[in-house]
């Protein structure tokens, strides 16, 4: 998706904050060491509260960690220093619509230039992403290319749909959204595909999985309606998947999601300590791109992506330079043409001795090398990420009430 799904540099970043004593700001946020960043921050805050690279990173800080009243409050400190900021109004709207305070959310859209993302979320009328039922098992149809599962739209028959962490909203065919009986709110061309290609954006009244229904939902298309490499007419992402307590259980093949409370939170945490999973930490940027700390052939612990579902046989993926950094053995006589963020891309088989997160290990396995994946996407460090193939003998929990990944061996209890 274009626009806010995008990632892009910070926007008007005024000249690196400093910390003085109490060490580099920017630095620690760059490091992905965000409390102690956040602290630095502050630091910086008291002693010239004008600071409106600081405010900004103190809210975006506060946003990765899903701590809304820490983020409004910094966040409307920037926009108090300079209201047409578009990355301090980019990071509201995502804070607001986290939260499904989409009214609050659709200035900031506008102030950012999102003006679909500005029109789409104007159009809801009710509370988006009303849920019916506490609990959804969701067996698996097939786990390869891709993880699928059956979803029933506005009371319709059961369709296929994938899930991956890479993507933000509910996305389907143009002729899936036809049989559902949807109408575009807002559209958008992205122009940087060849050919450009148009995405709709609409809202479902019901989506069905299992035993859970959900109502109100946010939902896009696209006018390209070849068949998808997933084999299902359907994809959703974590915007759903942070609604609730999701467990993606690759050993059990299947989805099982519970409703978001302190209650289920706690058992999360129980059945993961039984199980031997410690918990991780969790971070959400850019609207839906979910990371933790892992590792890369003895990195020691580093910020990685989750890029859990989607598909693909590679265990893990990483930049060349990092490959070459970490002295990972790298195939550049066997090139891969591949595609990421729907664009072409060339890559290179490498392999590993280890990729670590928390306890579930995978050593020696498949890997890609991209000359052209970003090292700090988000103004943080990203070592790399974690793909559809390492999680396959594990079940992993993510509990976006206190912000914690669990990852254990076996099928899900």
């Amino acid at each position: 998706m274009a626009g806010a799904a995008a990632t892009a540099p910070l926007l008007g970043e005024p000249a690196m904050a400093q910390a003085g004593p109490s060490g580099d700001a920017d630095a620690l946020f760059k490091a992905g060491k965000f409390d102690q960043a956040a602290r630095a921050y502050e630091e910086i805050l008291k002693q010239d509260p004008t600071n409106l690279h600081a405010g900004r990173r103190r809210g975006h800080i506060g946003l990765l960690g899903n701590k809304f009243p820490e983020a409004e409050k910094y966040l409307k400190l920037a926009l108090t220093l300079a209201p047409s900021d578009q990355e301090t109004n980019r990071l509201l709207g995502d804070c607001y619509v986290r939260q499904d305070k989409f009214p609050l959310a659709v200035p900031h859209w506008q102030a950012a230039g999102e003006q679909a993302y500005a029109i789409w979320f104007a159009a809801f009328r009710g509370e988006p992403y009303q849920i019916h039922g506490d609990i959804a098992r969701v067996p698996w149809k097939q786990m390869d290319p891709a993880p699928l599962v059956e979803a029933s739209l506005n009371g319709g028959p059961p369709k296929r749909f994938s899930f991956y962490t890479r993507v933000a909203t509910v996305g389907m065919s143009a002729r899936l959204a036809e049989e559902a009986g949807l109408r575009a709110v807002a559209a958008q061309k992205l122009d940087y595909l060849d050919p450009p290609r148009w995405m709709y954006f609409g809202v479902l009244d019901s989506l069905r999985l299992g035993g859970i229904e959900v109502r109100n939902v946010p939902v896009s298309w696209s006018d390209d309606d070849e068949p998808s490499r997933t084999g299902g007419p359907g994809m959703f992402g974590t915007w759903l998947m942070y609604h609730f307590l999701t467990t993606i259980d690759y050993a059990g093949r299947s989805l099982i999601l519970r409703r978001r409370t302190p209650e289920t939170a706690r058992k999360a945490r129980a059945d993961a300590e039984r199980a031997g999973a410690e918990p991780l930490p969790l971070w959400l940027a850019r609207e839906h791109l979910l990371y933790s700390r892992g590792s890369i052939a003895g990195s020691g612990p580093r910020v990685m992506g989750l890029n859990i579902g989607g598909l693909g046989e590679m265990v893990a993926g990483m930049s060349v330079e990092t490959a070459e950094r970490l002295r990972v053995r790298t195939d550049y006589d066997r090139p891969v043409d591949t595609s990421t963020g729907l664009l072409p891309a060339t890559v290179y088989p490498c392999y590993p001795k280890e990729v670590r997160l928390g306890n579930a290990t995978a050593k020696e396995a498949y890997c890609l090398a991209n000359p052209r994946q970003p090292l700090a996407p988000h103004g943080f460090d990203v070592l790399g990420h974690f793909s559809h193939s390492f999680y396959k003998p594990y079940n992993i929990t993510l509990d976006f009430t206190d912000m914690n990944v669990y990852i254990a061996r076996g099928k899900a209890g």
